[in-house]
């Protein structure tokens, strides 16, 4: 049995419900090709694990933001197209150049100590320019692009094969601010035809539901290939078709009947108000538990939902299972993510509890906790 496989904490991949989830996004994109994003150890759900499934469903491009993931996908022998997009500096030149990646770039700077890397690698870099079409983060804004795209031609090692931008609110209801910027890059796509430029991208998970006519020549879907909703003012009613592909388990490794007026865990922000039992579960925020769900969530054990109690400390947390007297017992599965008989938890739930979006609580799901991958079928309850 493999070391990960014995964890009693771990992060369950449902590779199935991926390909679903891509095959839904295809059916929305068209003929439009899929660049998927698996920046971020691929929104928690396992770089390595998302990135072959991907490649052997035939995605060639895929999205990440540092070189340093790419790096990773060289190491561990995945092949395809790379692209980077977040910007970063002329000292990361020489590791671009040499995994092969596709960086967006924003600055003159930056493209020419890719042609110098490239030049002494003996090699071309091909680089995406990214366009601020409202996202106000990075990018050359919409005057400039021309100019830019004219000086990049003083560089022989170095060609601009695509253009991109990216919705800042396309996730939202009111789509007044995404369609100015999506006719806006349409604008400067039409104006740098003489450049040849080869493929222009914008739209991402929320703009594929929403946004048809944003899709242009290639698509950047991010949450939605994992299964979760953009946000909850997405209007395309096929949203409902996701299926979330991870699942967060642990198992109990102690139990205790206490007292009524039992203190538990740290500063005993918890007391008991009844005689309880008392299970302890080995995550804590140390695996990406937010310690302000303390006393505030609930998990699933044998199909039924029991309050997560005191404080959640690095490694450990404590679960009253008064209810399930008489049937838990150690070694029981925990479920924090997913589902289990009828019931469900979901990222969106804890999001809420949070104040947060369901992107940032799988995201921070520590890499110490494995991530292991399953082909099952979907459960008929899912």
């Amino acid at each position: 049995m493999p070391a990960d496989a014995r964890h009693l904490t771990r992060v369950c991949i449902h590779l199935d419900r991926l390909t679903q989830n891509l095959q839904l996004l295809q059916e929305l994109a068209g003929d439009r090709p899929l660049w998927p994003a698996i920046k971020a150890n691929a929104y928690g759900h396992g770089l390595e694990i998302i990135a072959r499934h991907l490649v052997s469903l035939g995605y060639d491009t895929l999205c990440l933001a540092h070189v340093t993931e790419a790096l990773a996908l060289v190491k561990a022998g995945v092949q395809a197209r790379t692209l980077l997009l977040s910007a970063t500096l002329s000292e990361h030149s020489e590791a671009i150049i040499a995994v092969g990646c596709e960086p967006v770039v924003c600055t003159i700077d930056m493209v020419a100590a890719l042609a110098q890397a490239a030049e002494r690698a003996g090699k071309q870099a091909e680089v995406q320019v990214m366009v601020d079409t409202g996202m106000g983060r990075i990018g050359i804004q919409p005057a400039e692009v021309s100019g830019f795209l004219a000086r990049c031609r003083a560089f022989p090692n170095v060609r601009v094969r695509g253009l991109m931008s990216h919705f800042p609110c396309a996730d939202e209801a009111d789509k007044t601010l995404s369609r100015t910027g999506m006719e806006q890059f349409r604008d400067i796509i039409d104006a740098s035809r003489a450049y040849g430029i080869e493929v222009c991208s914008m739209a991402n998970s929320a703009a594929i539901f929403d946004l048809p006519d944003a899709g242009f020549d290639a698509v950047r879907p991010g949450i939605a290939i994992y299964g979760l909703r953009p946000s909850r003012e997405i209007a395309n009613p096929r949203v409902a078709e996701l299926r979330p592909v991870l699942e967060w388990k642990t198992r109990i490794t102690f139990l205790k009947e206490v007292s009524a007026g039992t203190g538990l865990s740290y500063g005993h922000r918890f007391r008991t108000q009844r005689a309880s039992l008392i299970a302890t579960l080995p995550v804590g925020y140390g695996d990406g538990l937010d310690r302000n769900l303390s006393n505030d969530f609930e998990v699933l054990v044998h199909g039924v939902r029991c309050p997560q109690v005191g404080c959640i400390t690095m490694d450990q947390s404590l679960v009253d299972v008064t209810a399930l007297r008489g049937r838990v017992a150690l070694g029981d599965e925990v479920v924090l993510i997913g589902r289990q008989g009828d019931a469900e938890v979901t990222a969106d739930e804890l999001a809420g509890k949070l104040g947060t979006i369901n992107y940032e609580i799988v995201t921070r799901i520590a890499q110490r906790v494995p991530r292991l991958a399953s082909n099952s079928k979907p459960d008929t309850q899912e």
